[in-house]
C-alpha cells in the first residue's frame, strides 16, 4: 500500500499553511488578545474563501466531498498556527453532524458558507466551545441530538487555560421543535462526532509540536552564550531531537488512524485514541521543551510558545481525556474482538 500524500493532498497542505502563514502569524493573535476580539472578520472570510468549510460534506450537499485525512491535514495547520477561529469543531464536528442528522435543515446552508458557525455540546465535553458566537448548538438530552438556538440557551462562561478557546457551561430546555435525531438515531452519529473530535484534536496537536519545535531552533540559532549559539550545543540538540522523534512516531499514527476512519469499529477507534495519546504527548514534550530552550524568559507571555503550550494543554483535555483514550486502546488490546466488522488478526498484527 502507498500511504504517501497524493498530489491533491501535498497541494492542499501548502495552500492552508500558507493561508495560515499569511493571517494567522503570532502577532495577530497578539492583536487579538489586545483588542479582546473573539475572533479576526477578515481571516475568518479568507478561510470561508477557500473552501476549508465543506470539506467533509458529500457533492450532493454542497461539499468537496473530501475524508478524514484531508481535514487533518487541515486541521493540523490549524494547531501550527493556533488558530483562535472555530474551524476545526465547526468544519470538522459540527457541520458533518449537522448534515447527517437534518440534511434539509435550512441552517445547514448558511453554516456551510460560513456566514454561521455552530458549537457542539457533546457529552464527552463538560463544556461547549466557542458556543457564544455560534448561530446554534448541537446538545444532548437522553441520547437525542437537538439543534438550539444561541438565543435560547443561557450561557456561563468559564475559565479557560488557552486563552482563545472560550468555553462555557450550557443551560437549555429540550422540546420536540429542538429535537432533530432521536436517541437511537443520534448513537451513532454521536460516535462519529466523538472520533472526529479526538482525531481532528490529535491532528492539532501534532502542528503544535512541529511549531513549538520550529520556534525553538530559531531561537537557537540566534540566541549566543560564551560566544556561540546555543544551538551548537549538544545538549539543547539532544533536546530538540527528542521532541523531533516523538513527533515522526505519531505521525504514522495519526494518519493511520484518519485513513482507518470509515471503518467504525472497535479497531478504528482505538487508532484515533493512540493518535489523540502520542500526538499530546508529542505536544506537551514540544511546548515545554520550547519553553526550557527560551530559558528564563520562555516562562513568560513575550515569548510566542505560550500560544501553543496552552493550546496544547487545553486540547488534551478535549473529546476524551488521557484515561478515557487510554482505556480504548486498552479494551482494544486486551479484548482483541473478532466478528463482521473487525478484520481479522493475525500474529503479526498488533494495531
Amino acid at each position: 500500500m502507498n500511504f504517501t500524500f497524493t498530489d491533491e493532498q501535498k497541494m492542499l497542505a501548502d495552500v492552508v499553511a500558507k493561508l495560515m502563514d499569511d493571517h494567522c502569524p503570532p502577532s495577530a493573535l497578539r492583536r487579538l488578545m489586545e483588542t479582546g476580539a473573539t475572533r479576526e472578520e477578515d481571516r475568518w472570510a479568507a478561510i470561508a474563501d477557500t473552501g476549508l468549510i465543506p470539506v467533509l460534506l458529500p457533492a450532493d450537499q454542497d461539499g468537496l466531498g473530501l475524508g478524514a485525512l484531508d481535514f487533518a491535514i487541515i486541521a493540523e495547520a490549524c494547531g501550527r498556527a493556533a488558530l483562535p477561529e472555530p474551524l476545526v469543531e465547526h468544519a470538522g464536528v459540527a457541520l458533518p453532524l449537522l448534515a447527517a442528522a437534518a440534511p434539509e435543515h435550512p441552517l445547514l446552508a448558511e453554516a456551510i458558507t460560513g456566514a454561521v458557525t455552530l458549537a457542539v455540546g457533546h457529552p464527552i465535553n463538560p463544556l461547549v466551545a466557542d458556543a457564544d458566537t455560534a448561530a446554534a448548538l448541537l446538545l444532548v438530552h437522553d441520547g437525542a441530538l437537538h439543534l438550539v438556538g444561541r438565543d435560547a440557551v443561557a450561557l456561563t462562561r468559564r475559565t479557560s487555560i488557552d486563552p482563545f478557546r472560550r468555553l462555557f457551561e450550557v443551560a437549555w430546555t429540550p422540546s420536540p421543535a429542538t429535537r432533530i435525531a432521536d436517541a437511537e438515531t443520534a448513537a451513532p452519529l454521536l460516535a462519529d462526532a466523538l472520533d472526529r473530535g479526538a482525531l481532528f484534536a490529535a491532528a492539532q496537536c501534532l502542528g503544535i509540536a512541529q511549531r513549538c519545535v520550529d520556534l525553538a531552533v530559531d531561537y537557537a540559532k540566534d540566541r549566543t552564550q560564551f560566544g556561540k549559539p546555543i544551538a551548537s550545543y549538544q545538549a539543547v540538540k539532544h533536546l530538540l531531537a527528542n521532541v523531533q522523534v516523538k513527533i515522526e512516531f505519531a505521525r504514522p499514527v495519526l494518519h493511520a488512524a484518519a485513513a482507518r476512519f470509515d471503518s467504525r469499529d472497535v479497531r478504528s477507534r482505538a487508532v484515533i485514541s493512540h493518535a489523540k495519546l502520542v500526538a499530546a504527548e508529542a505536544a506537551d514534550l514540544g511546548a515545554r521543551t520550547a519553553v526550557q530552550v527560551h530559558g528564563a524568559m520562555g516562562y513568560s507571555w513575550e515569548v510566542d510558545v505560550h500560544f501553543f503550550l496552552k493550546r496544547a494543554l487545553a486540547l488534551t483535555f478535549a473529546w476524551g481525556d488521557p484515561a478515557f483514550h487510554t482505556a480504548r486502546v486498552e479494551h482494544r488490546i486486551l479484548t482483541r474482538p473478532l466478528g463482521p466488522d473487525q478484520t481479522f488478526l493475525h500474529e503479526s498484527d498488533h494495531a
